[in-house]
């Protein structure tokens, strides 16, 4: 009986450690959430990609000088259960993106929604995250 309670914390504590950097993996907090920066931009890549979808777009900062961006989002899943698709984004497309920037001021951002000339609004996940 003890062998087994022991091999049963063993097993527990193992899963544990193993599942740790998956835990990080997901960890949003590289992003600050608590503002939202809105982007007109123009596309150049979109990878619908598993594990996370990735937007690669320029924009022009407030001295006119242009600007790579990424935007990292849920994955292909995520996305089509708000109505995505591989086809949503090409190259060349001008759209306003709205998402989080990156705390260490690389040109990175997590995005929310991209917004289509059209005025359709692609969520990229809930408001409660």
């Amino acid at each position: 009986m003890k062998a087994r309670i022991v091999s049963l914390i063993a097993v527990l504590a193992t899963s544990l450690l193993i599942s740790g950097p998956a835990f990080a993996h997901h960890s949003m907090s590289m992003y600050d959430s608590g503002h939202d920066t809105t982007f007109k931009a123009t596309i150049t890549q979109f990878d619908w990609a598993n594990p996370h979808s990735q937007i690669t777009f320029t924009t022009t900062d407030e001295n006119g000088k242009i600007e790579n961006w990424v935007a990292e989002g849920p994955g292909p899943n995520r996305l089509a259960k708000h109505g995505w698709s591989k086809e949503s984004l090409k190259p060349g497309d001008q759209v306003t993106i709205v998402g989080n920037r990156n705390k260490n001021g690389s040109l990175t951002m997590r995005f929310e929604k991209v917004i289509l000339p059209n005025g359709q609004e692609l969520e990229a996940r809930p408001h409660s995250y």
